[in-house]
């Protein structure tokens, strides 16, 4: 099994993560890159849309609502992110105002909530984990936003730290100790040839993944325990999104790791 995949930046839609080509059925992505004016729609019925600026400015328009050049960052390390929810049944269309990198994330809904701009204002920052594994979390469409089953953040890792450490995962119904939740992860690095480590594993051992990855990549996690390490000298971020009926952090640690808890 292959659960990485690359986005190579090219102008237009690129459409990352389908029904048909991942192992997560709970989220699809697609990745925009467009120049100034250049505009995507979309209309897909009963799906609802997280659809977050990477870099540059954008309007977001459907009927009701108007969210005209929104989006304040040059790169995903220039601050806190904005993002919009779109719920389900709701077309919309994407106009860039200059040029724009876009995360268009998308899955099932079965209930109606209202669109939401979240502004970098709104981004709640936390400092998490101890020295070797610390890292700045960005939570954007959390619990405050209404949603079925979308739930999006930001992480900044400084080079030679890991993150998602110790081990955890969310594949289990078993709340409110832990969800099952998909997740998915995008990275970028600072410096163009950084790199970093992503584990993906089960303790069944019927997943055991490990993959090298740098800017553009994206790695999938339908399940299992998913640690990522930063290679020392290169900062780096990513970009999680995770999808399940019980919205938030709930997960386990990897009972071999659980002693670093303590």
């Amino acid at each position: 099994m292959n659960f990485k995949k690359t986005w190579t930046k090219q102008y237009g839609k690129s459409e990352i993560m389908t029904q048909s080509n991942s192992s997560c059925k709970l989220v699809e992505v697609d990745m925009l890159r467009l120049k100034d004016g250049e505009k995507k729609s979309y209309r897909e019925e009963g799906k609802e849309y997280g659809v977050l600026i990477l870099c540059g400015n954008c309007s977001v328009n459907g009927v009701g609502f108007s969210f005209e050049k929104i989006g304040r960052r040059k790169s995903v390390f220039d601050g806190p992110a904005t993002c919009v929810y779109i719920p389900r049944n709701t077309p919309f269309t994407i106009t860039a105002v200059g040029e724009a990198e876009i995360c268009i994330s998308k899955s099932p809904a079965f209930s109606d909530h209202e669109p939401k701009l979240i502004s970098p204002d709104d981004v709640i920052i936390k400092d998490m984990g101890k020295p070797g594994w610390q890292r700045q979390a960005h939570f954007i469409l959390d619990e405050r936003t209404g949603a079925d089953i979308l739930y999006i953040g930001e992480a900044y890792v400084k080079g030679g730290q890991w993150a998602s450490y110790p081990p955890h995962k969310h594949d289990d119904d078993n709340m409110p100790t832990e969800a099952a939740t998909e997740e998915i992860y995008y990275y970028e690095f600072k410096r163009p040839e950084g790199f970093g480590i992503q584990k993906v594993y089960t303790l069944e051992g019927d997943i055991d993944e490990t993959y090298t990855v740098k800017t553009g990549d994206w790695v999938e996690i339908p399940r299992g325990y998913h640690p990522f390490h930063s290679a020392p000298g290169y900062d780096s971020y990513y970009l999680w999104i995770m999808a399940g009926k019980d919205r938030g952090f709930y997960m386990t640690t990897d009972p071999n790791h659980l002693w670093l808890n303590k």
